[in-house]
C-alpha cells in the first residue's frame, strides 16, 4: 500500500515540544514520517526537539532538525533554504508554534500583545511568506495552519491577544487560500480545543490554576461532551488529512479538534 504522503517534504515549525509526550508539532512530525514524508524539523531549541527526533526516527522517518526563530524574516528565509538544499522541494508546510498569556484587554501589557501576535501570527505570515513562492513554481502545495478553539469561542480565560492572534490565523488562510487556489497550493487550519498536550503541565497549570495541574484537567475535562482529552495526536491526524491527496479538493476552510467543546450551550 502506498503511504499517503510517500516521498514528499514537510516543514514542521514548533516540531520540538516543552515536554515529554504528545504536542502537536512532535505528533506531527511522527505521523507525517509514518506515511512516508521527509521532516524537516524547526524549533528555536535543540534541548525540545531530542524526543521528537527520536521517536521520528523509530517511526522509519528521514528528519532533519533546524533551529530557526520563525518571528525573525531572515532566520526564516536562511531555514526555507536550507530545507531546499537538503531535500530539494517542500510540498508541505505545517505551521505550529503558538502559546498564549493571560490577560484582558486592560490587564495585558502593551509588549505581551506584540510579543503574541509575533509569535502566533507573524510566524505563520513568515513561513508562509517564504514557503509560497516555490510552491507555486512547483505548481503544488499544501500548508496547514495551527489555530485554536480560543480562535473562536471564550474558552475559560482572558487571553485576548491569543485569541486574537488565533483568529487572525484562520483568516489569514482563508485569504491565502483563495489567492494561492489556482496556483496548486492549498491552505487550511487545524482548530485543537482543550487537548492533554504536555503544555498543560509545563504552563497553562501555573497560568490558570496555581500550578494545580489535577484542578485544570478537571476544568478542561468538563467542557468537552465526549468526556475525555485527546492529545497532540489527534491535531496531528487532521494535520494528515489536510496535507494529503485525500483533501485535494479542500482549502480555505478548518477541522475543529475539540470533542464537541465549542458546540456546546455552556
Amino acid at each position: 500500500m502506498t503511504r499517503r504522503l510517500e516521498s514528499k517534504v514537510a516543514i514542521v515549525t514548533g516540531a520540538g515540544c516543552v515536554g515529554p509526550g504528545w504536542g502537536n508539532g512532535r505528533a506531527a512530525c511522527v505521523r507525517f514520517a509514518e506515511e512516508g514524508a521527509k521532516i524537516f524539523a524547526v524549533d528555536l531549541r535543540a534541548d525540545t526537539m531530542e524526543e521528537t527526533l527520536t521517536r521520528t526516527r523509530e517511526a522509519g522517518g528521514e528528519v532533519e532538525p533546524y533551529l530557526c526563530d520563525v518571528t525573525d524574516r531572515a532566520s526564516v528565509e536562511a531555514m526555507v533554504a536550507a530545507c531546499i538544499a537538503r531535500f530539494g522541494r517542500v510540498d508541505i508546510l505545517v505551521n505550529n508554534v503558538g502559546g498564549s498569556f493571560k490577560g484582558g484587554a486592560a490587564q495585558l501589557s502593551e509588549e505581551d500583545w506584540d510579543r503574541q501576535m509575533d509569535f502566533n501570527l507573524k510566524s505563520v505570515f513568515l513561513t508562509c511568506k517564504s514557503v509560497l513562492p516555490h510552491m507555486e513554481a512547483q505548481g503544488s502545495g499544501a500548508i496547514v495552519n495551527t489555530s485554536s478553539t480560543s480562535g473562536t469561542r471564550w474558552t475559560g480565560a482572558a487571553q485576548v491577544a491569543y485569541a486574537s492572534s488565533k483568529a487572525a490565523v484562520i483568516q489569514f488562510g482563508k485569504v491565502t487560500a483563495v489567492e494561492y487556489a489556482a496556483k496548486g497550493v492549498r491552505v487550511n487550519t487545524v482548530v485543537p480545543g482543550q487537548l492533554h498536550t504536555p503544555m498543560v503541565e509545563a504552563r497553562l497549570a501555573g497560568q490558570r490554576a496555581g500550578g494545580d495541574v489535577d484542578a485544570l484537567l478537571a476544568q478542561r475535562l468538563a467542557r468537552i461532551p465526549m468526556g475525555w482529552m485527546g492529545d497532540g495526536r489527534d491535531t496531528a491526524n487532521a494535520a494528515l488529512f489536510l496535507a494529503s491527496d485525500e483533501a485535494r479538493f479542500i482549502t480555505g476552510t478548518e477541522i475543529v479538534v475539540d470533542g464537541g467543546m465549542s458546540v456546546r450551550c455552556d
